[in-house]
């Protein structure tokens, strides 16, 4: 490798000539100044290279309103800075254009997501706890396994406990066991929200509540449940968005990283 020590040595002996030295020297001088800022310009975006090493994951691609070249350009200048890269709302056209681009992509369908692992090694969860991920009805699956991918693209394992809401809530006491032995509990629900509370009252760790714009009219496209759950009577219930199962997992990845015991 060609360092600054080696161009002068051959300036020295007369193998390397001084304009020939002076481009070696613009391209240490440039490749440091990205490594140490964090950041790309690609014209269009600035990618925040150094994300992963201050937040502990890198930057993750929001794909509404960017265009499919937009995503497939970010893609592939974060899998040079990564062993994976995350992509949240994106279409199936916009999908099927970086995997044509792309190899080794993958999409998630329902949850409108994409992901790439460099290899194995990276898809290994870390530790041996999981995070619960669990849903009232069929209808709030894209946002629970939005939530779900993202807590495991982060090196989570994850059980799913999906159609368990109050209109049968037989049906939650069945998996009670698996919902109390997680690091932390995403709950995502529309209609009233009423599951968030529910599950508060019956487990000792922290609930992530996903509020959804599934619902008739007064649901107001998922405001009533967010109003429900922000008023939640029961302890230890944190909010996020309406529909934000990324920020929902992301956050279950963060407890779960702080509280896991590596293997």
């Amino acid at each position: 490798m060609i360092n600054l020590e080696s161009i002068l040595k051959l300036v020295r002996s007369g193998d390397l000539d001084v304009a020939e030295a002076k481009e070696q020297l613009d391209e240490i001088v440039k490749g440091t100044q990205i490594k140490s800022d964090g950041v790309e310009d690609l014209g269009f975006a600035q990618l925040d290279t150094d994300r992963a090493r201050r937040t502990g994951f890198p930057e993750v691609i929001y794909g509404e309103h960017k265009t499919a070249e937009q995503i497939a350009a970010i893609f592939e200048r974060l899998m040079q800075h990564s062993d994976r890269v995350l992509a949240t709302r994106i279409s199936k056209d916009k999908a099927d254009h970086v995997q044509s681009r792309i190899e080794g992509v993958t999409y998630h369908e329902e949850a409108r997501v994409l992901t790439w692992y460099q290899n194995d090694a990276a898809r290994k969860p870390e530790g041996s706890g999981y995070i619960a991920v669990v849903c009232a009805g069929t209808s709030d699956l894209p946002v629970a396994e939005e939530a779900a991918l993202t807590a495991e693209i982060m090196g989570c394992r994850v059980e799913r406990i999906y159609d368990v809401g109050v209109a049968g809530i037989h049906r939650l006491f069945r998996r009670l066991e698996v919902i109390r032995g997680a690091t932390s509990i995403v709950v995502a629900a529309g209609m009233e929200g009423a599951l968030t509370s529910v599950v508060g009252g019956l487990v000792s760790k922290p609930v992530i509540a996903v509020p959804t714009s599934v619902g008739y009219g007064a649901s107001f496209q998922g405001l009533a449940a967010l109003l429900a759950m922000l008023n939640s009577c029961s302890s230890g219930v944190s909010v996020v968005n309406i529909d934000n199962g990324f920020g929902a997992g992301y956050n279950a990845a963060l407890i779960y990283k702080t509280t896991i015991k590596r293997d």
